[in-house]
């Protein structure tokens, strides 16, 4: 999707702002599961897109390894499209405080959501990654 908005040349797509304003939210995934699991939530991963009409999902930590972890890592990713956009999908909500970093753009953005999270009273790491975005 970020692709797609770098890219703005879809015709189902209303969205037409491009990936700058994008903020990805970064949580270690073994906290994620222990709180799911200590509040009945489900969550699974899923070795391609779940909005896909098939994909296939896990539900078990130790099946991380069947993620094709070089086609998520893969900039140029004609030949593997559908392994890149697995996901890591968590049931109903994702609770702010599993947060741990804020990843943005550039630093016009950091300085923004930096004054937000100021505002809100909320000391969170925020850092330009610009390796995350296209």
């Amino acid at each position: 999707m970020l692709y797609m908005f770098y890219m703005d040349n879809h015709a189902e797509i209303e969205y037409h702002g491009g990936q700058e304003p994008i903020v990805h939210l970064e949580a270690d995934l073994h906290r994620v599961i222990k709180w799911a699991d200590s509040n009945n939530k489900r969550w699974a991963f899923t070795l391609s897109n779940a909005g896909a009409c098939y994909f296939e999902d896990r539900a078990d930590i130790n099946q991380l390894n069947e993620i094709n972890w070089n086609a998520v890592l893969a900039r140029n990713w004609q030949s593997c499209r559908d392994a890149k956009q697995s996901e890591f999908l968590l049931e109903r909500e994702f609770p702010w405080h599993l947060v741990e970093r804020i990843g943005v753009f550039s630093e016009q953005y950091n300085l923004q959501i930096r004054a937000i999270l100021d505002q809100a009273e909320q000391n969170l790491l925020v850092e330009v990654k610009k390796d995350w975005y296209y």
